[in-house]
């Protein structure tokens, strides 16, 4: 198989459901934290918004400007943000970079649906902006707990 095929094989219909269909893509008009991202590489950029209250994410925003994979992982970072403390976060964004880079296993619930995004592990190139929604998330949680 060519590595033409590969890529396009990398690009599913699971990864281009949830590139289209990204939750909470309203910025917050008073977040506690809010966290641009951006991949050199490529140009991907994700900026996050979070409103925090008892160390929990309660509200959530983001602006998503990358390519599918970049949006399929923000798709499934904003449906599951509302809720999540910092580690639990912090511990989704190890467990994602792990998959990709080293074949890791698949991040935890309820993030699980990360798992679509396992075969551009091949495609290090992709890392970056696969990470950036994630990142942004784990920065803002710790940006916002600092200020409070």
């Amino acid at each position: 198989m060519s590595g033409e095929n590969d890529l396009i094989k990398l690009y599913s219909s699971q990864i281009l459901q949830l590139a289209s269909a990204i939750p909470h893509t309203e910025r917050l008009h008073a977040p506690d934290a809010t966290v641009k991202k951006r991949s050199p590489l490529c140009g991907s950029a994700v900026t996050v918004d979070v409103k925090v209250e008892d160390g929990r994410i309660i509200e959530f925003g983001q602006d998503v400007k990358a390519c599918a994979l970049g949006q399929a992982a923000a798709s499934v970072v904003g449906a599951h943000a509302i809720g999540q403390t910092r580690s639990t976060i912090e511990a989704v964004r190890d467990a994602l970079q792990a998959m990709l880079k080293k074949g890791g296993p698949t991040p935890p619930e309820p993030f699980a649906r990360l798992e679509v995004l396992r075969p551009a592990h091949e495609y290090k190139n992709r890392h970056a902006s696969i990470l950036l929604a994630i990142e942004a998330a784990a920065e803002a949680m710790e940006q916002a707990e600092q200020t409070k």
